[in-house]
């Protein structure tokens, strides 16, 4: 069992960021769990690809959808956190612990309701400069440094 949270993606858009994601997950240690279905093929090929040489080092799960990772989170006693912009309570105020899943929706959607309705806990990524939203990688990079910085 891993000491340190996972990473959850809800329905990812964007292999690259999928791919950034894999390497974020490999040098941080942070399990990573894709919640199917992307919006783009995904298969074993196509996640080696998007991963290189990194994907080996990472333990990944994919799920087939929002129920069966579900079943797998409450299973697991573990702590959903939602990062989205609905949110008025900043990551840096969380206490991180190995039990937390980091989740991040979709990059053109987000997440729907009853994700919203599901999780424990939703943190936003404060932006003082009055921008809409970050990439997706970049919002997990720093989300994983803040768990890092708390539990490292």
């Amino acid at each position: 069992m891993s000491s340190l949270p996972a990473i959850a993606l809800y329905q990812p858009d964007i292999p690259q960021n999928l791919g950034a994601i894999i390497r974020l997950c490999a040098c941080s240690g942070f399990a990573l769990h894709i919640i199917e279905p992307c919006g783009f093929p995904l298969d074993d090929a196509r996640i080696k690809r998007v991963g290189m040489d990194y994907v080996a080092n990472v333990q990944l799960s994919k799920h087939a959808s929002w129920e069966e990772f579900c079943r797998y989170a409450t299973g697991e006693a573990k702590q959903l956190l939602l990062f989205t912009t609905k949110s008025n309570t900043p990551y840096t105020a969380h206490a991180f612990s190995a039990q937390d899943i980091l989740l991040f929706g979709r990059e053109s959607a987000g997440v729907p309701e009853e994700v919203h309705q599901r999780v424990e806990h939703r943190l936003t990524i404060p932006m003082p400069g009055g921008g809409r939203s970050l990439n997706l990688a970049m919002s997990a990079a720093m989300v994983t440094g803040e768990a890092l910085r708390q539990l490292v």
